[in-house]
């Protein structure tokens, strides 16, 4: 009987790979890799010629039988595009079927971009959250990003360049301007972290182009603040004690937006003039144009 190793692959830089990991890859029956063409260049620059099957999102399920087999003969091996595999890449499905079928599953620990980006952050490594890549549909990043809003850790997550702009706005607009550090090409030649206020992300990468993959290390809630979780928990009215409805601030959003005024200013006014936060203001004025 055969084990399933979960082997860490490097992030960027060839030269990160392990000594276990490269005896593991050597000596397996069969390496299942997330895309194939990616992982032969490791196996070609270190010389593995193990055989190696794809094993991704629109496979998985079909593969499954085929790896099985195959443990029932020897050691496999899964291996994702960079980093740890089963970590926002496929692999939790086959990791649960192998438990089930009774094959030992073991861990080949080495390069994590999540890891990475949070050592080198400088924001709080004692407690954090990782939530992955963030939904793609701004109404649900913005509800995710909400349900995060309260917490005192440091969140990590991934994002791709198309939409890193757009993510930074949501964080601006439903997290407030906390600390952020923006890091991309991870161990590469032209490694980045940029580090600053989320405002100060918006502004940068509103000029520049954003090129690569993302890992996001966001700083948690102040402790004492007293933001609020999402839109649907607004701030009191301090005349009526009611909390006005979101169909009330769309309103006079729009009415604003009729007027001629941008985002920001229209929701100051209006957070000014129904005793809100703007961040929760703004958060409405951004689903005007989904909701129409």
């Amino acid at each position: 009987m055969g084990t399933l190793f979960l082997v860490a692959t490097p992030i960027g830089n060839l030269e990160d790979i392990t000594l276990r990991a490269l005896r593991v890859l050597r000596e397996a029956r069969l390496i299942a890799a997330e895309d194939t063409r990616h992982t032969r260049r490791l196996l070609d620059h270190y010389a593995i010629t193990t055989p190696c099957i794809s094993y991704h999102e629109h496979n998985k399920l079909i593969r499954l039988d085929t790896i099985l087999a195959t443990l029932a003969l020897g050691d496999v091996a899964l291996v994702s595009d960079a980093g740890t595999p089963a970590i926002s890449d496929p692999g939790v499905e086959l990791v649960r079927a192998c438990i089930a079928a009774d094959f030992p599953v073991s861990p080949v620990p080495g390069p994590s971009a999540l890891l990475a980006a949070l050592v080198a952050s400088g924001l709080p490594t004692d407690r954090f959250t990782y939530v992955g890549f963030l939904p793609r549909r701004g109404a649900e990043r913005r509800q995710l990003l909400a349900e995060m809003a309260s917490l005192t850790l440091t969140l990590v997550c991934f994002e791709a360049p198309h939409r890193l702009l757009e993510t930074l706005q949501d964080i601006l607009a439903v997290l407030g301007d906390r600390r952020i550090v923006v890091a991309n090409d991870l161990t590469k030649r032209f490694e980045e972290f940029r580090r600053g206020s989320v405002t100060d992300m918006v502004a940068h990468f509103s000029l520049q182009r954003p090129r690569g993959e993302y890992t996001l290390v966001i700083e948690g809630l102040a402790a004492g603040s007293e933001r609020k979780r999402d839109r649907y928990r607004l701030q009191v009215h301090p005349q009526t004690q009611a909390p006005p409805s979101e169909a009330e601030i769309a309103r006079r959003l729009r009415q604003l937006r009729d007027q001629g005024y941008a985002g920001s200013a229209a929701a100051r006014a209006v957070a000014r003039e129904l005793g809100l936060q703007k961040s929760v203001v703004y958060q409405v004025w951004l689903s005007l144009g989904e909701g129409e």
